[in-house]
């Protein structure tokens, strides 16, 4: 019996690249945009410019960045290209809403609902990303509203600590790094297949 090489053994699959990644987004109708990355060297926490950043490589690049975010292949290799140490922003509340719990919180709901009815979930520290289907602009907007990062509306007090990004809302994407030095990464990775109902799915978290 011939034996596997040692090299082929040994070798570790590769982290996926920002590139490969945002163009795999881009695929599946996902826009993205660059965002800042932490930096673990010096005296500042974060690759932008702003003195004392309160989230570290958490935050897009461009304050322009609702306008910039693209499904463009070549927009998105030029960003990368100039910056590949870039983090992946995704922006909510176009082709998906995000429901962002705590981890703890996230592994037991992961474990309770069958994977066809999950749909993609992410872990970002620790949080948990659980990606539906957006609501986008419906027809109550009076009772609806636009959700910024740490807000918690009113309607989902059932649940502490949920957060529902949605419109004029981002969310940070795998590969990103983290400034523990960790990458937020997929526990579900999208695999094209229609995103779940968010009230159903909110049912779940909160039960």
């Amino acid at each position: 019996m011939v034996g596997v090489p040692l090299a082929r053994r040994t070798r570790k699959r590769a982290r996926p690249t920002r590139i490969d990644s945002v163009l795999e987004y881009a695929a599946l109708g996902w826009p993205s945009v660059p965002g800042a990355h932490p930096l673990r060297h010096g005296s500042r926490a974060c690759s932008c410019d702003r003195l004392g950043c309160p989230d570290p490589g958490a935050h897009p690049l461009s304050p322009a960045w609702q306008l910039q975010a693209t499904t463009d292949a070549t927009q998105l290799m030029r960003w990368w290209q100039a910056d590949p140490e870039a983090n992946v922003i995704l922006p909510t509340g176009r082709v998906f809403d995000v429901f962002d719990v705590p981890l703890a919180q996230g592994l037991d709901a992961i474990n309770q609902i069958p994977e066809a009815h999950s749909g993609p979930v992410a872990v970002n520290g620790d949080r948990a990303l659980f990606f539906v289907a957006t609501r986008g602009n419906p027809d109550d907007e009076d009772e609806w509203w636009s959700c910024q990062l740490d807000c918690d509306p009113a309607g989902i007090d059932a649940s502490p600590g949920l957060r529902w990004h949605c419109r004029d809302s981002y969310v940070l994407a795998p590969p990103s790094l983290l400034p523990s030095g960790r990458p937020v990464s997929w526990l579900r990775a999208p695999d094209g297949r229609p995103l779940p109902d968010p009230v159903r799915l909110l049912e779940w978290l909160a039960a």
